[in-house]
């Protein structure tokens, strides 16, 4: 026994050297050099007979066995640490995909997909939770029927030719729609939509908004009015006796109203009858005068910004006759031609929420924040680090960029990428760029910018200033003309 425990002390003595100058120790190919360390000062221990030697290397290679499974163990938990913690930053808070999007209505000629509740995602987005998006795609020839919300809506028509009918409370006016057109529904406004086009489908992106700033977040849901299924009418959740006194109809006349229409909620109609809706009534300005405005066409506005490589319109709660009047809210069309991209710049004042209506392309994004610290921490001191928002965008892609987050959208070389955005909070907002004509950069005074950059004023202009504004050609495969491997992190 005290043999033994000589042995052990011996050998945990001879590890602790074996660890100082193992690199010292020509390791032998077939063993772990530490073990092959162990083993040697075993064999030259002059005290050990020949049995105390076999045990003293069989205890080198328990002893480093058990430690290397104590530490292989240690290495995996960190790994899966390291794995999940990847996957939680990997998560893009800031970016939905198509199956992010709940189907509210969907049938053989139309569907309406609904994005809400921004914040169940992250809650990054809080401060976007009372807004939602929806998304209509309407067939040829299809009618989707009267309904109304509970929140105010901005319909933008991305393509396609559309009837759209507002129901006051006396008479309906219809307004014909096409690519580009913007029109504002009141909350509580009964609508219906057609495509008027035999071949090509309608394709509708609607913001909805709280009717007033102390209102409930927006929920999407649709109040349908006339008869029809998935969903059924309101009216069928009121008892029969008051729906016999409402209408003074006995209860089979009731019923024979409200189950006459077995038809789903979007669905094809008559050619006569769409060219019937198509035809716009004229309204006599008195006594009543127009009780909608008709839609706008932001295309017909001259462009905020545009060249060879791209265009950004915008319509905004200045503006007149647009239907944004009195709305914090900004709605801008923004097309960037195949091969180019934007600057790099934020909003002053507003979050963006954008769809990408057409193209393919990418989407960078400097954030301070990332899921995982977004959650409360009783860290009270903590560095700065700016992290690699990216996404790819494609057709139905929606992505959030908060007030203040540089950003930049690129498209790819095989398309020109399409994009409508709702800025909310749009008054005094500024769009500020970090390149091109008129950026932030070059705007600063020669001290400050010199003391800033430790450089030349000359040489900082030479970096930030171009010609373009706003859009610029994208080379991801141009060789830097500096030695490569240099960037700013």
């Amino acid at each position: 026994m005290a043999i033994k425990t000589k042995l052990c002390l011996t050998i945990f003595l001879f590890f602790l050297l074996a660890l100082l100058c193992s690199n010292l120790v020509t390791a032998r190919e077939d063993e772990d050099p530490k073990v092959t360390t162990c083993k040697d000062h075993c064999e030259v221990e002059h005290q050990y007979d020949e049995e105390d030697k076999r045990i003293c290397k069989e205890e080198c290679e328990d002893y480093i066995k058990k430690k290397q499974e104590r530490q292989t163990h240690k290495e995996r938990e960190e790994k899966e640490q390291e794995k999940e913690q990847e996957q939680e930053e990997d998560e893009n808070p800031y970016v939905f995909e198509n199956n992010d999007f709940e189907t509210k209505i969907d049938t053989e000629d139309g569907r309406v997909l609904i994005l809400n509740k921004f914040h169940e995602k992250s809650k990054l987005l809080k401060n976007i939770e009372n807004y939602g998006l929806a998304v209509l795609e309407i067939k040829a020839n299809a009618f989707l029927s009267p309904h109304h919300y509970d929140s105010e809506a901005i319909l933008f028509n991305i393509k396609g030719k559309g009837i759209i009918g507002l129901v006051a409370e006396d008479r309906t006016e219809r307004f014909n729609l096409v690519e580009g057109d913007i029109i504002r529904v009141q909350a509580g406004t009964p609508m219906y939509l057609v495509n008027r086009d035999e071949n090509e489908e309608l394709l509708i992106a609607a913001f909805h908004m709280p009717p007033s700033s102390d209102s409930a977040p927006v929920n999407l849901e649709p109040f349908f009015g006339p008869p029809g299924r998935n969903p059924d009418s309101v009216l069928t959740a009121f008892s029969s006796k008051v729906l016999q006194a409402a209408f003074k109809s006995s209860r089979g006349e009731l019923e024979t109203v409200l189950d006459e229409q077995k038809k789903e909620r979007i669905f094809k109609i008559a050619k006569e009858d769409v060219r019937e809706l198509a035809h716009q009534r004229k309204i006599s300005l008195w006594p009543f005068g127009v009780l909608f405005k008709g839609p706008f066409n932001i295309l017909s506005n001259k462009p905020t910004f545009s060249n060879q490589f791209g265009s950004l319109y915008e319509v905004g709660p200045l503006q007149e006759k647009t239907g944004l009047e009195g709305l914090n809210l900004m709605l801008s069309f923004a097309n960037i031609n195949k091969g180019s991209m934007s600057t790099i710049h934020y909003n002053t004042n507003a979050n963006k929420i954008a769809l990408v209506v057409g193209g393919e392309g990418d989407l960078e994004m400097a954030c301070p924040h990332t899921p995982s610290s977004s959650s409360n921490s009783k860290q009270k001191r903590s560095s700065i680090s700016y992290h690699n928002i990216n996404a790819k965008l494609r057709p139905g892609t929606v992505f959030v960029v908060p007030a203040g987050h540089p950003f930049v959208n690129i498209a790819s070389k095989e398309n020109n990428l399409s994009i409508v955005c709702f800025e909310v909070n749009a008054q005094r907002n500024k769009k500020l760029a970090y390149a091109g004509k008129n950026n932030i950069v070059s705007a600063l005074d020669k001290t400050a910018k010199e003391v800033a950059f430790d450089l030349a004023a000359e040489k900082v202009d030479e970096i930030f200033e171009r010609k373009e504004e706003f859009f610029f050609p994208y080379d991801d495969n141009e060789e830097r003309k500096e030695e490569r491997g240099r960037a700013f992190v």
